[in-house]
């Protein structure tokens, strides 16, 4: 999944920073001020909105999980002088909403721990900006955010699985997706109440999925490559179906509600899956894997359900490709959390759930997708499901020449697949579900027939199955 035109891009914000610049009102002379002179007005209060009182709050609540040292963020924010020579990038990475990411339309569903600024804080950095980046009264400034030892979102791990040794990425024109088998020697099944990834290079890391499978098939294919890894695409090493967990930048790592666990089989190994792109080669990675245990055995099974449509044709010169998928779920499910995903045409995602009695439930609305932020979206309550619940998508996809992060110049015909010169239409969902394997089974089963090929990648948009009704039109 690489990058599409880095350096379009990059010369693609600075445009917008500059026209931002002018259309919130900063005066030109500010525009043109270096950062240095912005730092010397600090010292110079001519206004009420202040760093310490108004934009470190801000900073340390929505920005510093990333933007510090060692993270994903290509710049700390924990200082004054960290903000304050930064002041026009942060004025118009949150006057447009480009920051912090947060995808989720506000009232399409609640979730937890937004990092939806609010008007009014987006208009107190601007007005810190337009009046000189103001430092304010040290007695104003509160403390600085401290993080968990060792780096882990919670604490310290049950559990540290890391990749054996370092791994230098092999050069490549595209993407490269390597596999790294993570021995568990388990003699019982394993509970898990949260799991976190960290990459050893976040540079070199685009994302990262965890999958298990059974041990003596994970090591034979781990032992068929020399060196460390293997290839994790083509000669049926697709673990898509058994994946439990998804990280890509800007996660937070969350632990389940009380009483439910996912469960890792015994016999089971966990794999790895990194992805990196070809703005990774040469670069080396040694990522780790935290596993934090349940006390207890659970009152019920967290487990993933896949939802999309794959049966995906998407014509050349469409700005405007409209994709729809309905399922309907085989028993009473509990959603946690969701995340939408979609490569670089990807535009537009709307999920609802029509129940049995014809209650509509919202679940997600994305209207400005972006490849570079997927992220989890947890419900403030899991959100109840009974057994018969319809899931409905609808999304849009732009294959014009006027997407700029389209990967094919000129635009050409782009199926489903899992390079990110490809496309996909999924949402991934952890569901609660009764501690029986019965159920576990049925979702298993139900997550199968959504990810089978080639029977569903050759599926007819006309397919006789009401339980799998797949769409592709124009709008």
């Amino acid at each position: 999944m690489k990058p599409a035109f880095s350096i379009y891009r990059v010369i693609l914000v600075l445009a917008f920073m500059l026209t931002a610049a002018f259309a919130v009102g900063v005066p030109v002379s500010l525009a043109n001020e270096s950062i240095a002179s912005l730092s010397q007005a600090g010292n110079q209060p001519t206004t009420s909105v202040t760093y310490t009182k108004d934009i470190a709050p801000i900073l340390n609540q929505n920005c510093a999980t990333c933007h510090r040292p060692g993270q994903v963020a290509p710049f700390s924010l924990l200082t004054y002088r960290d903000a304050a020579n930064h002041a026009e990038e942060i004025a118009w990475a949150t006057s447009s909403r480009y920051m912090p990411p947060w995808k989720a339309v506000a009232g399409y569903g609640e979730f937890k721990n937004s990092r939806r600024l609010s008007d009014r804080e987006i208009a107190l950095i601007q007005e810190w900006l337009n009046t000189g980046a103001v430092e304010g009264d040290a007695a104003d400034l509160p403390p600085t955010p401290e993080f968990p030892d060792g780096d882990w979102q919670l604490g310290l791990p049950d559990l540290i699985l890391k990749v054996p040794q370092p791994y230098t990425v092999e050069a490549t024109d595209g993407d490269r997706y390597q596999c790294f088998v993570l021995p568990l020697n388990l003699p019982e099944d394993l509970y898990v109440r949260a799991i976190e990834i960290k990459p050893g290079n976040y540079k070199a890391v685009h994302h990262a999925n965890l999958h298990q499978a059974a041990s003596d098939e994970a090591r034979r294919w781990d032992a068929e490559y020399p060196g460390l890894g293997y290839p994790c695409l083509g000669e049926n090493k697709n673990h898509w179906a058994d994946i439990i967990y998804m990280w890509t930048p800007g996660m937070l790592a969350n632990y389940l509600p009380d009483g439910v666990s996912s469960v890792i089989p015994k016999g089971s190994d966990l794999i790895l899956e990194n992805h990196y792109p070809a703005t990774a080669n040469g670069m080396t990675d040694r990522s780790s894997v935290g596993i934090y245990l349940a006390s207890t055995k659970p009152q019920k099974l967290a487990t993933k359900l896949l939802f999309g449509q794959y049966n995906l044709e998407i014509p050349p010169g469409e700005p405007h490709y409209k994709v729809t998928a309905t399922r309907t779920i085989p028993i009473d499910v509990q959603v946690i959390d969701v995340k939408p995903h979609m490569h670089f045409l990807g535009r537009e995602m709307k999920v609802r759930a029509i129940l049995p009695d014809g209650t509509i439930e919202p679940m997600i609305s994305v209207k400005d997708w972006n490849f570079n932020w997927q992220l989890d979206y947890e419900y403030s309550h899991p959100l109840n499901l009974p057994k018969g619940t319809k899931l409905e998508m609808e999304a849009y996809f732009d294959n014009s020449s006027d997407n700029p992060y389209n990967p094919n110049d000129p635009p050409k015909t782009v199926t489903w697949g899992m390079y990110s010169k490809d496309e996909m239409c999924d949402l991934y969902a952890t569901v609660m579900v009764n501690n029986n394997q019965e159920e576990l089974s049925r979702i298993n089963e139900f997550n199968a027939t959504v990810t089978t090929e080639p029977e569903m990648l050759n599926a007819s948009a006309s397919d006789p199955d009401p339980a799998m009704q797949l769409n592709r039109t124009h709008s």
